[in-house]
């Protein structure tokens, strides 16, 4: 019988594909997105250090999302990002869409980053 792979696992395998050669510096950081059926999380990690710089996520009290799994909480979560990224002076970042297709939310995150002053 075939096994069929489930879908998360051909996006981390996607993913893991495309982080061969993607890695984010002290000075362009690496800026990841987590999308889950309910949330979306955004973080931007600095992978020589292996430490994460600053995060953002729907489930963030603060931003006040009623429903996080649509796409004005994901414009919400990629201009809270960017204006994190403003205050550690981080202005360009490598975009990692962690094994998602480049549509929908993760487009918009990425869209409302970019209009709120983060290059990628």
């Amino acid at each position: 019988m075939i096994n069929k792979v489930s879908r998360n696992e051909a996006r981390k395998m996607r993913h893991r594909r495309v982080r061969k050669n993607l890695s984010g510096t002290s000075e362009i950081p690496r800026l990841n997105v987590f999308r889950s059926n309910t949330n979306i999380s955004v973080q931007i990690i600095d992978d020589v250090k292996g430490i994460t710089l600053a995060s953002a996520s729907s489930l963030d009290k603060s931003l006040k999302i009623a429903k996080g799994s649509n796409i004005e909480a994901a414009k919400v979560v990629g201009k809270d990002i960017a204006e994190k990224a403003k205050k550690l002076k981080i202005k360009k970042v490598v975009f990692d869409r962690g094994g998602y297709l480049y549509h929908g939310r993760v487009k918009a995150l990425a869209d409302a980053a970019r209009e709120n002053g983060l290059e990628f």
